[in-house]
């Protein structure tokens, strides 16, 4: 029935599917997130890098309206998904909760860090240390969103199905004979 399993990993096909799954959509996000952020711009002007951390949200904010909060929002969402991908590529639903949220989060950094990078040398863009900032937020507010609640629900199947496997080998087993007392000779 396969060999030796790490703990905490889920048995067989569930664990390989889900696993996956993950890692197709994980590589299919990263290849859009590239395509929208680092492909050239043709402007006619550009504006200086944002260095200053919260400096573009906080005049997003003074400006109100929708455009703002259209572009909190981008930042938020564009690297939300590795929150829940990171995890899902992994593949353990007995994680400690703490260290894969930590995890999940300094990938989530790196991953938008490279983009800052990256795109310092391409035409059009320009860096802003606010996008960093809430790329990372929302790596870490998908995270704890959806992956407690998911593994928790996965080990709860899981353990219904090992619980499930117990009894069924039992029953293939049939009953364990029982003997009626003797009585104690006088």
């Amino acid at each position: 029935m396969g060999g030796v399993q790490r703990e905490g990993s889920i048995g067989g096909s569930a664990e390989i599917r889900i696993r996956v799954t993950g890692g197709v959509l994980l590589v299919a996000h990263l290849a859009f997130v590239a395509w929208l952020t680092l492909r050239p711009l043709d402007v006619p002007w550009v504006t200086p890098p944002n260095l200053q951390p919260f400096a573009g949200v906080r005049a997003d904010l003074a400006l109100g309206g929708p455009a703002a909060a259209c572009r909190i929002a981008e930042g938020l969402a564009l690297l939300a998904p590795l929150g829940v991908l990171l995890p899902m590529a992994h593949g353990r639903i007995r994680a400690v909760p703490f260290a894969s949220f930590m995890r999940t989060v300094a990938a989530g950094f790196l991953v938008s860090l490279g983009i800052l990078l990256l795109q310092t040398g391409v035409p059009g863009r320009v860096p802003d240390v606010d996008s960093l900032l809430l790329n990372t937020v929302g790596v870490a507010l998908a995270h704890l969103a959806v992956v407690p609640a998911s593994r928790s629900g996965l080990r709860r199947r899981s353990e219904r199905q090992e619980r499930a496997a117990v009894r069924q080998e039992e029953a293939a087993q049939g009953r364990t004979p029982t003997f009626p007392r003797v009585g104690i000779a006088p």
